[in-house]
């Protein structure tokens, strides 16, 4: 439990499913006010609504990362609400075009996935970063993947779309610091989220040791990757500059 993370101003995103429910979740049990970006309304709803059950202050924003005017909006409401920002958590994301030859992969889903992963990435920054430059502070954790920095993706696209993430958070540290805002990405590895159950599902091999529920199961719980983006939005990583790559 990091006691400054009790009613710290922040806004996450990709939060219905996956690594962004589970930091949600945890933000919120910490005492954090939480602005919850996604595009999926059911879901979204859902992990919002848990939250408040246990006593969480935050509330559901509708954004398409891909929409400039959408995101603009959505963090002008969302930081009005919040009276303020402190730390953006952006890890709203897609993988598609897993095992699809560079030959046969189609412009549609290079831009979507780059749409969402890299552009995404870019707007949200955009538009939070206005407010914290005016502040001079604030903390700003992008995730990028160890696909898109060391290789081995399914995906060209996903894995160009993180690499670029990555490249992204490297300017971003260097110019935003004069401003005093910290700037990380996260490289999760293989996380058990619906995307990579899907991906595990897809590219899954006849002749392959492992059985597909084998492979599920060897996958890292989102519960455990959350704690290393809840270290990373309190005071105790003041000192963390650069990437942090997890299991």
């Amino acid at each position: 439990m990091y006691k400054d993370l009790k009613n710290k101003k922040i806004i996450v995103t990709g939060i219905a499913t996956g690594i962004g429910k589970s930091i949600t979740t945890r933000l919120s049990a910490y005492g954090s006010k939480i602005a919850a970006l996604d595009i999926d309304k059911e879901n979204g709803s859902n992990t919002v609504f848990n939250a408040i059950e246990c006593g969480g202050d935050i509330k559901f924003f509708y954004t398409d990362v891909q929409n400039e005017s959408n995101v603009k909006k959505s963090i002008k409401d969302s930081i009005a609400w919040l009276n303020g920002v402190d730390v953006l958590i952006h890890t709203a994301g897609i993988l598609d075009g897993a095992n699809v030859e560079i030959s046969d992969f189609s412009e549609s889903t290079w831009d979507e996935v780059l749409g969402v992963n890299l552009k995404g990435s870019f707007l949200i920054t955009k538009y939070v970063s206005k407010f914290m430059i005016k502040q001079k502070y604030g903390a700003i954790i992008l995730t990028a993947s160890g696909a898109g920095v060391h290789g081995g993706s399914s995906s060209y696209a996903y894995g160009s779309s993180k690499g670029g993430v990555h490249g992204l958070s490297l300017v971003l540290e260097q110019n935003l610091s004069k401003y005093g805002i910290r700037v990380n990405d996260v490289l999760p590895g293989s996380v058990k989220t619906p995307l990579k159950i899907k991906n595990v599902k897809d590219t899954h091999k006849n002749d392959d040791k492992l059985s597909i529920n084998q492979r599920i199961n060897e996958l890292v719980s989102p519960d455990d990757i959350a704690k290393v983006y809840a270290f990373l939005a309190s005071e105790e990583a003041n000192m963390i500059r650069g990437s942090i790559r997890t299991r």
